[in-house]
C-alpha cells in the first residue's frame, strides 16, 4: 500500500509532462490578458457613466463578434467556440458597466 493518498499515480511522460507546462503558461498569459482587458473596460464604462451613454452597444458587440470570428477562423479556432467565448465576456462586462452607471463600481 503506498502512502500516496490518492493511491499509485503512475509517473508522466516527459512529453506530457511539457506539453502541461506549456498550457500552464498559456492559462496563466490568458488570466492576465483577461485582467488587463477588464482593466480597459471599467475605464470605458466610467466613461459611459460619466457621459450617460448606455451599459451595452449592440453595434460595437455585433463587430467584434464578427472580428473575432473571422480572427478565430484564420487562426484554426471554432468561430463558434470563439463567439460563446466573447459572449461571455461581453455579458460580464456590461454587468460591470451597468453597476458603474448605477454607483456601485
Amino acid at each position: 500500500m503506498s502512502d500516496d493518498p490518492v493511491g499509485d499515480v503512475p509517473e508522466v511522460p516527459e512529453e506530457l509532462a511539457r506539453l502541461r507546462s506549456s498550457i500552464d503558461n498559456i492559462d496563466a498569459a490568458l488570466v492576465h490578458l483577461l485582467a488587463e482587458r477588464f482593466k480597459c473596460t471599467q475605464q470605458v464604462g466610467r466613461l459611459k457613466a460619466e457621459q450617460h451613454l448606455p451599459p451595452a452597444d449592440p453595434r460595437r458587440e455585433e463587430q467584434q463578434i464578427a472580428r473575432l470570428r473571422a480572427l478565430a477562423d484564420s487562426a484554426g479556432l471554432d468561430p463558434v467556440f470563439a463567439e460563446a467565448f466573447l459572449n461571455f465576456i461581453i455579458a460580464e462586462v456590461i454587468h460591470h458597466h451597468e453597476r458603474i452607471a448605477n454607483g456601485s463600481s
